[in-house]
């Protein structure tokens, strides 16, 4: 299972660069990998982990902006069409693998 967070935080202040930097932080120190500027994805294994991260993200999100979270199945994630471009080198070194050792 793969948890998705998709995010548009604004950064025109100070203050909000900051934000975004804490939020970003937190994503990747959560084991989240970057699949597209401001789209993130981790595996899970189960759905109950979900509200763990959930939780965790929420003390970190700033009130202003846009974070979304989705919940989608490996074979969800892996029908994925690209219409350009291809899959990050993160994205095939991890693949869906909950721990790569690099």
């Amino acid at each position: 299972m793969r948890l998705m967070c998709f995010f548009d935080l604004p950064m025109e202040t100070k203050q909000e660069q900051k934000y975004y930097r804490v939020f970003r932080k937190k994503l990747i120190e959560l084991g989240f990998v970057m699949v597209q500027e401001s789209v993130y994805v981790r595996t899970l294994p189960n759905r109950s982990q979900l509200t763990k991260y959930e939780e965790q993200l929420k003390r970190v999100t700033p009130y202003n902006g846009l974070v979304e979270l989705m919940y989608v199945t490996e074979k969800q994630f892996n029908d994925r069409r690209f219409l350009t471009g291809e899959k990050a080198p993160q994205e095939v070194a991890v693949g869906n693998h909950k721990m790569v050792i690099i």
